[in-house]
């Protein structure tokens, strides 16, 4: 039976505002939200209620001791129209995961499951149906304790809210290898969906753009040798349209939903998809023998983001064009497909809104 879910609605929608053919990724929200609180050990108190600001002290331990992690997931309409969610308990898993990293407590799956589940259904008019176009979902959890101490906080509040979005990448990305900076290392929150991961990657991110890159490749904290993920995106190398290449799980990289999907789907589309310790080097090689025919991206927010070039120390490996990518436009579309009940969901990836 559903959770006790106190729902108050907006009084007026702002859904006209919104023209969903030229969508900002991000900018544009949604008429509710959902939040929860812990407070004595316990989660309590669940509502939905109009999308606005919250009130905050300027001493939340959140703001200055980092206990903050978030997840990123997409709702999107099936050809009749009813609403559903990609892989909603995967993202459960991680986000209590990643809470668990940074000493927070974790969610219960039923509050969850049914703060989403009972948000979308609010808000179904919002999502998107544009090809390339999804209603982004951000579940997020933060520190609420009104101290400044270095200590895990006792009360946090765990929040949802809407987005409707079109691509987040547009066009193939020009990426470049980072060498200076490091994002993650061996004992670390590389692995977890923390606010600070991606705050300590904005410098580097904003100088790399300035050089007209649009996004950074991290590598090995300890050589600088291995390739990691991007800023954004977990990271695909495609040999000779055949073998599929892509970073292991090691503890440093995000264990993304989207990648798992891919793998799966490549792995059943023929493709022999190697999940390991790839090297800068390798990558040249490849390069510099014709072999390397495809390179992408795989996150919620970007589904498969092509890569154009990758710059490594004066050295830019152009790749073929975005149109002629054999692997990468089979995926994004068998992807896509399952996503919007387009085709059969062979995996029970697609969670039904009924």
């Amino acid at each position: 039976m559903a959770i006790s879910i106190k729902i108050s609605k907006t009084n007026q929608s702002r859904i006209k505002e919104c023209d969903f053919e030229n969508i900002e990724f991000g900018k544009i929200f949604s008429d509710h939200m959902f939040r929860v609180d812990y407070k004595d050990g316990m989660w309590q108190n669940p509502e939905i209620l109009p999308y606005g600001n919250i009130s905050i002290s300027p001493a939340l331990s959140s703001l200055h001791y980092g206990q903050a992690v978030f997840e990123g997931m997409k709702a999107f309409k099936d050809p009749s129209g009813n609403p559903q969610l990609f892989r909603p308990l995967d993202n459960y898993k991680r986000i209590n995961q990643s809470a668990y990293r940074m000493g927070m407590p974790a969610i219960t799956e039923e509050l969850f499951i049914e703060g989403l589940s009972q948000l979308v259904k609010l808000d179904q008019d919002w999502i998107p149906t544009k090809e390339g176009s999804a209603l982004y979902l951000r579940p997020f959890m933060f520190a609420t304790d009104d101290f400044v101490g270095v200590r895990p906080s006792v009360n946090y509040t765990f929040m949802i809210f809407c987005c409707p979005v079109n691509s987040y990448y547009p066009k193939p990305i020009r990426v470049k290898v980072e060498k200076t900076y490091v994002r993650a290392f061996k004992g670390g929150v590389g692995f977890a969906k923390a606010a600070g991961n991606y705050g300590m990657s904005m410098l580097p991110t904003m100088e790399a753009k300035k050089e007209g890159f649009d996004q950074i490749v991290w590598t090995d904290g300890e050589e600088h040798k291995y390739v990691e993920e991007s800023g954004t995106t977990n990271l695909f190398f495609v040999l000779n349209d055949k073998t599929v290449l892509t970073p292991e799980i090691d503890g440093n990289i995000l264990q993304g939903v989207t990648r798992d999907s891919c793998i799966k789907l490549l792995r059943e589309g023929g493709y022999d998809v190697v999940e390991k310790k790839i090297s800068l080097k390798e990558i040249a090689d490849a390069f510099n023998e014709g072999l390397l025919t495809d390179a992408f991206g795989t996150g919620t927010a970007a589904l498969i983001a092509k890569i154009e070039s990758i710059y490594n120390e004066g050295e830019n490996y152009i790749l073929p064009n975005a149109e002629d990518r054999k692997v990468s436009n089979w995926l994004y579309k068998k992807l896509s497909d399952v996503q919007t009940s387009k085709i059969i969901d062979t995996h029970n990836w697609v969670y039904q809104l009924v």
